[in-house]
């Protein structure tokens, strides 16, 4: 069994499959497991590469306890409440959304008036609508007939088919900065909420419910976890080892040539890189019908992101999540999404962990991060030529906006991520951080199938493929994979797989068996 790449959907599929008993063999190219989700290290600081808080953990306990661990063994989970601090300089308000309801309700009643009774409503109606749409969630669509599945029909309603995110959530809210408290998770897919499809209120959904976790030593440690449990169940992960090519030969994937030349033959193949990326770059032309380079080109992918990571001298008095928004939001949105150009007046994420968490940064000191949403490099902004003018911007509004008035005297080590780094470096299609647009139109069935299309023995893992961006759906596309493996085998053994697999659903907690997934 070969994963090509150690990103979040790979580790989850590695962890399904040692644990079932396959020979795992785990090839990534970087030094480090997690693409998105590895550790960035500048001296004595650590940062988060991308994300940096964690919602729905019962899908990553899930995944350990299958493999008959407990993920308190391995990781150190708090969760943050309030969950962040919203700021909204042109009314000068500050808005911490919190799980705890009777003060969420008397906040929201203090700054957004009658909001409060709205938003009561909207956790009522939301709870029922996530219960059905993360079905659909579990299960894989490699047929228009998957769409006839009972839990689909039930859900088909709860898609908001023609309504965007912003205009759902304005069903529910009155105040402006309400609705954008409420809909800025878009940007979790990397969307506009005036885009993004009104089925993805269950996002606010979920924050709101569930809350929001930090994981000691950053969100990192996750992706180095699931690979410890890879090694434990025997598999191996092969680091800086390049995959150039997959293989396939008779319309079956046979394993995979490395950079260095190497032949890896296997009965499987995952692929765990970027998915645009693979098809275009590792998966030969010869082998490709459907992804044809023309077609990659032409689908819709999301925004990208301009990453500043700070090694400061000292600590702040600010909370460990900060979202800073535009004094015009929507303009920033368009400019992004719709004009392609750099904004003079940007939002901005700062994320402040050291608040909690004394690993990252030796004592007194503090490792920051800043995320600015940018567009892709479909924009052909040069980077090379503003990567300097645009760092200076968002210091000089992180100054402005912020508690922080005199962080250019406190930096001791900076590291700047552009989307044409995104692109070059991590091998990211268009630097498009969040892969393919989460758009109707590239979900569910017309999403890439996590059983790969164009030849036999090979699956797909990661946020390009189903369910979809966002670590939990990852994690969840890396556990389809695997079970569809499991599935195919235990069928060529003359197992009857369906009654197996309901059996062991029932009893996930035993770790026999992989749970939900087909």
């Amino acid at each position: 069994m070969i994963i090509v790449g150690a990103g979040p959907g790979g580790l989850s599929a590695g962890m399904l499959l040692s644990h079932e008993g396959y020979d795992v063999e785990v090839f990534e190219k970087q030094s480090e497991v997690g693409g998105r989700n590895a550790p960035i290290k500048l001296g004595d600081f650590t940062f988060d590469a991308g994300p940096t808080f964690l919602m729905m953990t019962s899908v990553l306990k899930e995944l350990f306890s299958i493999t008959g661990r407990n993920i308190n063994d391995y990781l150190e989970m708090k969760e943050i409440d309030p969950f962040y601090r919203l700021k909204f300089k042109n009314k000068n308000i500050e808005f911490f959304p919190t799980r705890n309801r009777a003060k969420m309700l008397e906040h929201i009643k203090e700054i957004f008036p009658g909001d409060e009774k709205n938003y009561e409503k909207f956790l009522r109606k939301e709870g029922i609508k996530f219960d059905k749409l993360f079905e659909c969630l579990k299960i894989p669509y490699h047929s228009p007939l998957h769409f006839l599945r009972k839990r689909f029909i039930r859900a088909i309603p709860e898609f908001e088919i023609g309504k965007s995110l912003y205009r759902k959530l304005s069903d529910y809210f009155e105040h402006d900065e309400m609705k954008i408290s409420m809909t800025f998770q878009a940007k979790y897919l990397g969307m506009s909420p005036w885009e993004c499809p009104g089925a993805f209120t269950i996002l606010s959904f979920i924050e709101h419910d569930g809350g929001i976790y930090h994981v000691t030593g950053g969100l990192n440690r996750i992706s180095h976890a699931m690979a410890d449990v890879i090694k434990e169940n025997g598999g191996n992960i092969h680091l800086e080892s390049e995959v150039e090519e997959v293989l396939a030969e008779n319309k079956k994937a046979r394993g995979i040539k490395l950079k260095s030349g190497e032949m890896i033959y296997s009965d499987y193949v995952i692929i765990n890189a970027d998915f645009a990326h693979a098809m275009t770059n590792i998966v030969s032309k010869k082998n490709r019908k459907k992804y044809m380079d023309r077609d990659i080109e032409r689908r819709d992918y999301s925004c990208s992101t301009f990453m500043l990571y700070l090694g400061l001298d000292k600590k702040y008095d600010l909370p460990h999540h900060n979202i800073i928004f535009a004094d015009d939001y929507k303009k920033n949105v368009e400019e992004i999404y719709k004009e392609k150009s750099l904004s003079q007046d940007p939002s901005f994420y700062l994320h402040n962990p050291s608040a909690i968490d004394t690993t990252l940064a030796p004592e007194g000191k503090s490792a920051v991060y800043i995320l600015v949403p940018v567009a892709n490099n479909t924009s052909k902004i040069d980077w090379d030529k503003e990567k300097k003018a645009f760092r200076d911007l968002i210091i000089k509004k992180i100054k402005e906006k912020t508690e922080i008035k005199d962080i250019e005297r406190h930096i001791e080590v900076e590291k700047i991520i552009t989307p044409h780094d995104w692109e070059k470096e991590y091998d990211i299609y268009n630097g498009a951080t969040f892969n393919l647009s989460h758009k109707l139109t590239q979900m569910l069935y017309f999403r890439p199938h996590n059983k790969f299309e164009e030849f036999d023995k090979c699956f797909i893992a990661g946020g390009g493929t189903h369910p979809g961006s966002g670590l939990p759906t990852i994690y969840q596309s890396g556990r389809i994979a695997a079970n569809l493996i499991i599935k195919e085998d235990t069928i060529g053994l003359g197992i009857n797989y369906k009654d197996e697999f309901e059996n062991n659903i029932k009893n996930t907690e035993t770790g026999k068996f992989p749970g939900v997934g087909i």
